[in-house]
């Protein structure tokens, strides 16, 4: 076990977490939501430091982060647990089956050896995935300051719920937060996440972006019947808009059924193109398709001639049309961060 970074006394005989938004209070030898962080003799620790569930080298693109060192290749890693209660989790396994037991299917990985194992296989940076990273904050916090000595990259694939003061202490080490923000009503987070309080979500988001200069990319994953109202994805695409930038990377994904949503069908292509045309016409100049490979709306286009920048096919990238980051056919530089097209890893987009 290792303990805890960030938590308070509540009260005698309370603890309450400060990792994630939830801020579970926990009884002595209880355990907080995400079943990974325990309450023993007055001190709070995590059951998961150092254990990974999955661990694998993946093209950029499939976090999806479509402006962050397009074509790198990227260390991911993912432990086990959650705090959220996705109803149609495609890692269920890992995510919360893997909770009955211990140590079933995890291997012991310690931050040096993640960096290590990085650099030997030529990866540009290290992501965690697979499972919500916030869980996993003191090792991945850890991880991310040795990366970051040794030249790395680093990003969270995350579902948000970081709370301030966490994303306040990796700050200084994270240079890319792939944020889900899965609806933007109470009412559809709570049928799509088990969590109703998105608020803090979209507040960490910027502030993610605008105090610690990380780069930011929304994904949301249109599901028939519970978050697929135009309206609310209208009001969506306004906000990022509005709190993020208009050159916010946008990426619209089709649902599949699995789990408890097997019952419902794949996103209609056609809802996705008119969600997708609708990102647009509100003035996201970098809305994307996911789960359409072969879609047009999986490439990049320059937002001031219209030229396609950056081509892909699933997750691969097939052609580039850039010089240092900008179109070759207008000179316009796309936003975002690009290899060889200057300033630090740190440098704002």
């Amino acid at each position: 076990m290792k303990e805890a970074l960030l938590y308070e006394r509540v009260g005698a005989a309370k603890l309450r977490c400060g990792v994630c938004q939830l801020r579970c209070v926990i009884p002595a030898g209880g355990r907080g939501a995400c079943r990974t962080r325990l309450h023993h003799e007055g001190r709070l620790y995590s059951l998961i430091y150092g254990q990974a569930s999955s661990v694998c080298i993946d093209p950029i693109e499939k976090k999806p982060l479509y402006h962050f060192y397009p074509g790198s290749s990227v260390f991911s890693a993912g432990s086990r647990g959650c705090n959220f209660r996705c109803p149609g989790c495609q890692n269920y396994q890992i995510s919360h089956r893997a909770l009955d037991t211990e140590s079933a299917g995890l291997q012991r990985l310690e931050p040096a050896e993640s960096v290590a194992l990085a650099i030997a296989h030529g990866c540009q940076g290290i992501c965690w995935t697979y499972n919500e990273p916030a869980i996993w904050f003191e090792h991945t916090l850890e991880t991310a300051r040795l990366a970051k000595e040794r030249g790395l990259y680093t990003a969270y694939v995350t579902n948000g719920s970081l709370t301030p003061e966490a994303l306040d202490t990796i700050g200084p080490y994270l240079d890319a937060y792939r944020v889900d923000i899965k609806a933007f009503s109470r009412e559809a987070y709570k049928r799509i996440a088990g969590v109703a309080r998105f608020e803090e979500i979209l507040a960490v988001a910027v502030r993610a972006q605008q105090q610690w200069g990380m780069h930011v990319e929304c994904v949301t994953n249109v599901t028939p019947t519970l978050n697929d109202n135009p309206a609310m994805l209208r009001d969506l695409a306004r906000w990022i808009r509005d709190a993020l930038g208009a050159h916010t990377p946008w990426h619209i994904t089709r649902f599949y059924p699995y789990l408890d949503l097997s019952h419902l069908p794949p996103t209609p292509v056609a809802v996705l193109e008119r969600t997708y045309a609708m990102a647009r016409e509100e003035g996201l100049a970098y809305a994307y398709l996911g789960n359409l490979p072969g879609h047009p709306g999986e490439d990049t286009y320059c937002h001031g001639c219209g030229r396609c920048v950056i081509q892909r096919r699933g997750m691969a990238v097939a052609r580039t049309e850039l010089a240092d980051g900008a179109c070759i056919h207008c000179g316009t530089r796309i936003p975002g961060r690009f290899p060889g097209a200057g300033g630090s890893a740190r440098q704002r987009a």
